[in-house]
Order: structure tokens, then sequence, then C-alpha cells
């Protein structure tokens, strides 16, 4: 078998067009588009069936440059340390507080479930914790980002199951949404408003709460600042504590620093670059999806495809009775409750962007839902990514 290696330039160069072109193919195929599946993924896909066909033929594989791609991954989870503010949090109100801790505890069921399921039918416990809430509530850049450290820790095949899983998530929690919230409405006797559209005032009520629209050289600098210090300081953190005894993993230094900093930053009433923070993350996880699926190795997947159906099949189970007898309850029994139950199936099987889309469904058929637009974008933009992160590596501490 002849192997291709290729440098940091070369790597970086095939995850750019593999970028482009998964966008080119996302504009091209409707279905795509409308379960929102990243064109990182898309385009990894590509290059990862190419690598299975050379595999499978045994004529041709490829060797990555992978350090960059932890480096990737450490200022993504930096940029998620930067959105976690108890300030907004605060200022979100009961609504947001009580959103957090739906989705926080179907977290801790997801990976509870999958990982009793995969113990149950003879599959490693972490194959379970990849289709639990890394796949599901985490989605493909969570899926991407602990795939490998499930690998490492043992579970072979965990970044492909991962992947897959997650691409079924974002399909299955539009599909339940709207039945779920049409349920509640018939069964629960409930009315929604039909006279105003949403979709803005929401948008600007979370536009408001969560970004700033200074774009300069200024802020892009200071931006890059606060994040290498945040990287820097947070890796000395994890090698002093590994130093006495205590393994954490990488990413999760940097982030905690850069949340500390964050909350710091608010208590001094000083301008955040939040924008500038976003752009970064979104970039660094782009390029860091892409290359993830560009190393992943289709032909593990076949080993657990078994146990993750299964899994996958109970978890939207439990996604629909969640959303159904828990989100709606804790959210105030209400129609804005209807909505968010609708728009958690979205959110805890694959996107913020999928909760959106249910909701939007669902309010053009029975009127809009300011609570709604307002809290699960700032749950979903601001907080569960890092609480989900946190529980995550507590369950891989008990069960690698």
């Amino acid at each position: 078998m002849t192997v291709i290696q290729l440098d940091i330039a070369q790597t970086v160069a095939v995850a750019a067009v593999l970028l482009a072109l998964g966008e080119f193919i996302k504009n091209r195929v409707p279905l795509f588009s409308r379960y929102f599946i990243p064109a990182p993924i898309i385009g990894g896909l590509v290059f990862s069936i190419v690598a299975l066909v050379g595999h499978q033929t045994g004529t041709f594989g490829f060797q990555f440059y992978e350090n960059f791609r932890s480096f990737l991954l450490l200022v993504f989870f930096t940029t998620i340390g930067f959105s976690a503010s108890f300030e907004l949090l605060k200022k979100g109100g009961v609504g947001v507080a009580l959103f957090l801790f739906c989705a926080v505890l179907l977290v801790c069921i997801q990976n509870g479930v999958g990982v009793v399921l995969a113990q149950a039918m003879g599959a490693h416990p972490l194959i379970g914790l990849a289709a639990g809430s890394i796949s599901l509530t985490g989605g493909h850049g969570t899926s991407a980002a602990f795939g490998p450290l499930l690998e490492q820790a043992g579970a072979v095949g965990a970044l492909p199951a991962a992947i897959a899983a997650s691409t079924y998530g974002l399909v299955a929690g539009c599909v339940i949404g709207g039945p779920v919230g049409t349920l509640l409405m018939r069964r629960r006797g409930l009315r929604g408003p039909r006279d105003t559209d949403p979709a803005g005032a929401a948008a600007v009520a979370v536009m408001t709460a969560t970004e700033t629209s200074e774009t300069n050289d200024d802020t892009i600098l200071r931006a890059t600042i606060l994040l290498m210090v945040a990287i820097g300081l947070g890796t000395v953190f994890v090698n002093w504590l590994k130093a006495l005894g205590m393994t954490l993993p990488a990413y999760l230094g940097p982030m905690l620093v850069a949340a500390v900093m964050r909350n710091l930053i608010d208590w001094r009433n000083w301008q955040l670059p939040r924008r500038q923070f976003e752009v970064v993350g979104n970039v660094s996880l782009a390029f860091f999806l892409t290359m993830a699926l560009m190393a992943m190795k289709l032909w593990e997947l076949a080993a657990v495809a078994g146990p993750l159906l299964v899994i996958l099949l109970v978890q939207t189970a439990i996604m629909f009775a969640f959303a159904y007898f828990v989100t709606f309850r804790v959210m105030g029994r209400d129609y804005d409750a209807a909505v968010m139950a609708a728009g958690h199936c979205g959110f805890g099987m694959g996107a913020t962007p999928n909760a959106m889309a249910n909701m939007q469904a669902f309010a053009r058929a029975n009127g809009p839902s300011f609570k709604a637009f307002f809290v699960i974008p700032l749950v979903g933009s601001l907080f569960i990514d890092f609480f989900n992160a946190v529980i995550i590596t507590s369950f891989m501490g008990f069960y690698r």
C-alpha cells in the first residue's frame, strides 16, 4: 500500500479545499440545507470515503499532521469558555436557568442510557458515550473533539460512531420536534397567538444579549491576546494538576481559565470582543471538523454499527418523552412551553439551528413565542457546551 504523507501546510490546504467542496455540495443539495448538515462534515466525509476505498483495495492510504488539529481543539474549547457568562445567565431570568437545568439533566440521561445499553450489548461503554450527549446535545463539533479521546481510551470506532450519531441526531431531532409540539397543543388544549412574526424581535433580542457590533483591528487583536493567554494559562494549570497526580484533558484547563476571565471581565464591566471569539471559534471548529473526518477510519464503524443503531433509537424515544413530560412541565405548561418542547427536540438531538427550525415551523402555524426564541438560543450559544464538556469528561474519567 502506498502511504501519502502530508505535512502541516498540505494538511491545512486539503482541509480548506474540502471545506469549499462541502459548501458547494450543501448549496446544491436541499436535503443537506434543510437538516443543517455542516459543510465540514460533507467535505470530510467525501475524503473519508476515498480513504475507505484505498483501505479496502489495499492500494493507498494517508498520514496527516496531527499536532495542528490538537491546537485547533484548544482554541475551540477556549472560545466556549469565554461564552460562559454567569451575568448573562442571571439577566436571562428564570426561564434561561430552567431550560439550562432541563438541558443539563438530558445530557446526564443521554450519557447514562448510552453507557448502560452499550454494556448490555457487549460493546465498550465509551461507545455508549459516543451515542450520548457527545453526538446528540453536542453535535458534530463535540463528536470530532471527543471521538479521538474515546478511541485513545480504548473505544475502537468511537469517532466514526459519534459522527454517524450526530448526523442521525440532526435528522431525528427535526422529525420529532413538530409532533411533540402538536401533541402537546391538542392534548393540553393550548392556543397560540397568530398575529405577529416572532423571527425579527427574537433575533434582535438574542443578538443584543450575546454580541457586540464593534469590529476593528483593536478588537481582533484583543480577542487574540485573550485567547492565547487563556490557552497558555490553561495548559500550565493542567500540567500543574498532572504533577500532583490529577489528570485532566488538555482542553479543559484553557476552557476553565477562559470562563474565569470572562466573568472577571463582566464584573469589571469591560468590553468583551464576543463576535471575534465567535468567528475564531467557528473557523477553528470548521478546520478541526474537516481534519478529524479526513483522518476518520470508516472501516472501524462496522464493528459498532449494531449497538449504535439500537442506542440511537432508544435515545430518540427518550428525547420525545423528555420534551413531552419534562421540558413542557418545567417551562410552565403553556404555549411557550410547548414551543420550547418542540425546540428542545432539535436542540437535544442535533444543534441550536435545528431547534430554531423546529420552533419557526411550529410558530408559523400557531403564532409566535418570544420567550422560546430568546431562551433556547441563549442557552445553546452560551452555556450548554460548557456544561456538556464537563459532564462528558466526568463520565470518561469513570468509564475509561
